[in-house]
């Protein structure tokens, strides 16, 4: 079984990760972000493509070889126009989920117009401010409420109504405008982290694994759509495991971090930025696939994390398990402090680990004669 080759002293990590955090894509509005993924796909796969709800593919390995899927989800939280006031004011409505107090005074970023329908680039579209009522101007006991999205509004600096109309229009979409920082300890924050972390991990482990040498399986990495709204539908993964049928799928998400202030770890469980990538035990889950990702990270020597996930993930991991006559899945996730903010926090080492980690097992991977038999690993 060829070793896996030694990471670069610059790994490509990190730089797939700024491409992708810096476009924006809320959910069903994928298009700038996807296609930031498939041209660095275009750089090392053998094959890429995309379907017809926007998911992306990029594919190394044996072409009659047995399918292992790496999915991670390309679309972020955004928001919505749902009505223009004729003072020119916008009301909004969130895409995927938020926690609202963190919106108030934040910048928006609108990714298309009226004038110009369809995904636009952030330095064509048209930008405001969340605005609500200051403090000052609230009665006492509005201060203690949380703020919901009916007290808010976007301001984009017009006067009336006819003139917002001409640069926005109903449906259009809009994301936080949040600039990526790089802090101390290799760590860094953004706002589309969720989930652009995964499927930087998606990407970089097909790259390493393809440079190892893919021998028993045919990996496929999938930038999915829709997760952030897939509850009921499935999203994009669920379509994406349709066309391909893989034998074995792995779900990569973030996680919450519980290393900060005022966190239950009896109740959330204890998971540390740096701390390396973390695998869910759960019953969604496959415990085969599961133990031999557990028996790749001895072998690579890699640090991991647990977490328990007794009902629903919350991941693409509980769209693409049921699909046709089921696929075995499992969930690798990157810990991740303020999820669902401007400024999520991951550590660049978690990320990584759960490349070398999922490449490692992809060089490892094997499967028996049965159609639908258990992945292991070569040696396990």
């Amino acid at each position: 079984m060829p070793d896996l080759p030694a990471p670069a002293a610059e790994s490509r990590t990190r730089e797939f990760l700024l491409r992708l955090l810096d476009a924006p894509g809320p959910s069903g509005f994928e298009s700038a972000a996807a296609a930031q993924w498939r041209s660095i796909a275009d750089e090392f796969a053998s094959e890429t493509w995309v379907d017809s709800l926007g998911n992306s593919f990029a594919a190394c390995g044996p072409e009659n070889a047995p399918v292992v899927m790496l999915a991670g989800h390309i679309d972020e939280i955004g928001l919505m126009v749902h009505h223009i006031d004729d003072d020119g004011f916008l009301f909004v409505s969130p895409v995927g989920g938020w926690d609202t107090q963190v919106l108030v005074g934040q910048r928006v970023e609108f990714l298309s117009s009226a004038a110009a329908p369809g995904p636009a680039a952030p330095e064509s579209g048209v930008t405001g401010v969340v605005g609500r009522r200051a403090i000052h101007l609230l009665d006492p006991d509005e201060r203690k409420k949380a703020v919901s999205f009916k007290d808010l509004w976007v301001d984009i600096g017009v006067s009336s109504g006819d003139e917002a109309r001409e640069a926005v229009a109903v449906g259009d979409v809009g994301v936080v405008r949040s600039d990526t920082l790089h802090l101390g300890q290799g760590r860094i924050a953004g706002r589309s982290v969720d989930d652009r972390a995964g499927a930087t991990v998606a990407l970089e482990a097909l790259r390493r694994a393809a440079d190892a040498g893919l021998e028993s399986v045919r990996a496929v990495a999938v930038a999915t759509t829709r997760e952030e709204i897939g509850l009921n539908s499935g999203g994009g993964a669920r379509p994406s495991a349709f066309r391909l049928a893989p034998r074995a799928a792995v779900a990569i998400d973030v996680t919450h971090a519980t290393d900060h202030p005022k966190s239950d770890k009896a109740r959330f469980g204890d998971v540390k930025l740096g701390g390396g990538p973390v695998l869910s035990r759960g019953s969604n889950l496959d415990a085969h696939l599961t133990n031999a990702l557990a028996d790749a990270a001895r072998e690579g020597g890699l640090e991991v994390q647990w977490q328990a996930s007794a009902g629903p993930s919350w991941t693409d991991a509980d769209s693409i398990f049921t699909v046709a006559g089921g696929v075995a899945t499992a969930l690798i996730s990157v810990p991740n402090r303020y999820m669902h903010s401007p400024n999520q926090m991951i550590d660049l080492e978690d990320l990584e680990g759960a490349a070398s980690l999922l490449a490692k097992y992809l060089t490892l991977a094997s499967f028996d004669g049965a159609e639908r038999s258990p992945p292991r690993t070569a040696r396990g």
